[in-house]
């Protein structure tokens, strides 16, 4: 999602020296100091040992040069940009992405990769599992919860007028409850049975006031069910930059894809690393992940 940040980013594992810094280490040519953060695939630690694409590339360089190479790894991306702003590293390594402001405190190597901005989010689960999901929330429970307490009442209600009206009420309340509880579904469902028409003159008022607000509450109940699954199909869907708005997002504090979603008036979490910034991801914090594409392409490949 690179189009708003003035063209390509261009991140890359790059020598960058402060200007006027050149002094650090000058006496030993052949040695050289890189700051560098963990950002897989481009530099991270495995089995104690140094590796990533910008620090292989760097090492072929060094062996070719016939350099010396002792790598400074820091906690933050910030901190190893400072490293080499005042001097005590000769460079800095890892997936630096080329900005104005850097370049005017920095000098850069060539660019050795093409990158951008990128939006990670979970995988999204089968329409149907969706669906059911979205079916089974708190508040359409309480409204079937509802329904059914004022079904079961009418019914009961019902029972109470006509019990010695007509033989299908006839009975105990006990054995009653069932078939008042039918009696009241199938009013509202169907408009009930005609061979048990009220013949109380409070049974037939009551059943009157219950087909007319039946339709009201069919009409509610279904209104919930359609809110609940139009609700779940939007927030379940992440297709631009645009749909973040509202949602929890994060990246990293301070990079280049905090810049852009600032200009976009996103707003984020900031983290300050990498792996805090994952781990809140896949705890379900997070919706979704703004951050440099290869980064969380090697994460969703690897993880």
């Amino acid at each position: 999602m690179g189009d708003g940040m003035n063209g390509i980013i261009r991140a890359l594992m790059a020598l960058s020296m402060w200007i006027g810094g050149g002094s650090a280490q000058a006496q030993s040519a052949q040695e050289l100091t890189i700051s560098t953060v963990t950002r897989p695939p481009f530099s991270m630690v495995v089995d104690g040992v140094d590796v990533g694409f910008s620090v292989d590339l760097l090492n072929a360089v060094a062996e070719k040069l016939n350099l010396s190479i002792t790598y400074d790894r820091k906690d933050g991306f910030g901190e190893m940009l400072d490293a080499v702003q005042d001097g005590s590293v000769d460079a800095a390594l890892a997936n630096i992405s080329i900005t104005a402001e850097r370049e005017r405190l920095m000098d850069f190597s060539q660019p050795i990769f093409e990158s951008g901005v990128q939006i990670m989010m979970a995988s999204q689960a089968s329409s149907s599992t969706t669906m059911l999901k979205a079916l089974f929330t708190r508040q359409i429970g309480l409204a079937v919860l509802a329904a059914l307490v004022l079904l079961f009442g009418g019914g009961m209600l019902m029972w109470a007028f006509e019990r010695h009206k007509q033989p299908y009420f006839d009975r105990s309340a006990r054995d009653a409850a069932f078939p008042a509880f039918w009696w009241a579904l199938n009013l509202v469902v169907n408009g009930g049975f005609e061979e048990r028409v009220p013949q109380s003159r409070g049974g037939r008022f009551f059943a009157v006031i219950l087909v007319i607000s039946s339709l009201f509450i069919v009409s509610i109940f279904v209104a919930q069910i359609t809110a609940a699954l139009t609700i779940s199909a939007i927030q379940g869907n992440i297709d631009s930059i645009n749909d973040l708005e509202g949602r929890p997002v994060g990246t990293i504090d301070g990079s280049t894809s905090a810049i852009y979603l600032d200009q976009r008036g996103i707003g984020f979490r900031g983290y300050t690393d990498l792996h805090t910034m994952l781990a809140a991801f896949e705890a379900g914090e997070l919706d979704a992940v703004v951050f440099d594409g290869p980064i969380l392409a090697y994460y969703v490949r690897t993880e």
